[in-house]
């Protein structure tokens, strides 16, 4: 770790005892994840969880990421499930794409009326720069389409020839990916507890809940609903239909909100005057 100036030390200070209070107020291990979800980062968290000397049964994960690789989420999800029996996550602000899909891996989901999901528009690796797949994929379908009714121009043609299979066979997996986490991980941690269908009591069972999970990812990877990889989906449009998720609502508690609120700001300020790219802190890793 680099050595801290006196200012970074009050800082640090003063985020640590913000976070012990949100660790009292939910009885939870706390680690806040404020980072692009790239490879590296799942190496990042494994070492920091590790480091916890009394580790309670909870994690509640404070995210801010606009996305990143899905492999690396899953990886992730994995080191904190051999360690958690529970875990809550706390968006502040955003959790984008692959952001989203790491939410699902949740118990409980808290945001506020500011904070946002997004579409589960994976991003690959093109050219040394990260690209969305559903983009790709989404462009394709439209001009086969348009072949099919001989409505294909030139230079659609001459796009059409510059497309590489291979790649967009790597975007189809990297979707059918995300989809298939995000079901699996609905269906097993935030749909644990469902047991009853509300509408007529009747039992929920492992094929309901896999149904349900895989109706939320239909909408969620709809690129042709939210039109842009980076569109805000809402607290209020999750909790509607069609997707009707179970979302805390930050605002409601009491006990809790005022320092998360103060924790979350100072650490933003943080990040944000050091021009830290990733950055990951606990009680004991800073």
């Amino acid at each position: 770790m680099a050595t801290l100036h006196p200012v970074d030390h009050h800082t640090r200070d003063q985020l640590n005892t913000y976070l012990a209070k949100i660790e009292d107020v939910l009885e939870a291990d706390v680690l806040s994840i404020f980072s692009p979800i790239m490879p590296g980062l799942e190496s990042t968290v494994k070492n920091v969880v590790e480091m916890y000397q009394n580790r309670r049964c909870r994690i509640a994960i404070v995210l801010d990421t606009l996305g990143g690789v899905v492999e690396v989420v899953e990886r992730i999800v994995s080191v904190i499930r051999a360690h958690y029996k529970k875990v809550d996550f706390l968006i502040p602000d955003r959790a984008m794409s692959a952001g989203t899909v790491f939410v699902m891996a949740g118990d409980r989901i808290f945001m506020s009326y500011f904070s946002c999901l997004g579409p589960i528009d994976p991003q690959i690796e093109k050219d040394g720069e990260f690209v969305p797949a559903l983009s790709y994929l989404n462009q394709y379908q439209r001009l086969c389409e348009k072949a099919e009714a001989g409505t294909l121009n030139s230079a659609e043609l001459l796009l059409l020839n510059k497309l590489d299979l291979g790649e967009l066979d790597q975007f189809e997996q990297a979707r059918a990916l995300s989809r298939d986490l995000l079901t699996d991980w609905l269906s097993k941690y935030k749909f644990k507890d469902w047991t009853t269908h509300s509408s007529n009591d009747a039992c929920v069972t492992d094929a309901d809940k896999k149904k349900r999970a895989q109706e939320i990812a239909d909408v969620l990877s709809d690129n042709e609903r939210w039109h842009s990889h980076g569109r805000m989906i809402s607290r209020d449009t999750l909790v509607s239909e069609p997707i009707r998720l179970k979302i805390e609502k930050l605002e409601d508690e009491p006990k809790l909100f005022p320092y998360f609120d103060k924790y979350v700001g100072l650490l933003q300020d943080y990040v944000q005057r050091g021009n830290f790219v990733s950055f990951v802190h606990t009680r004991e890793y800073f």
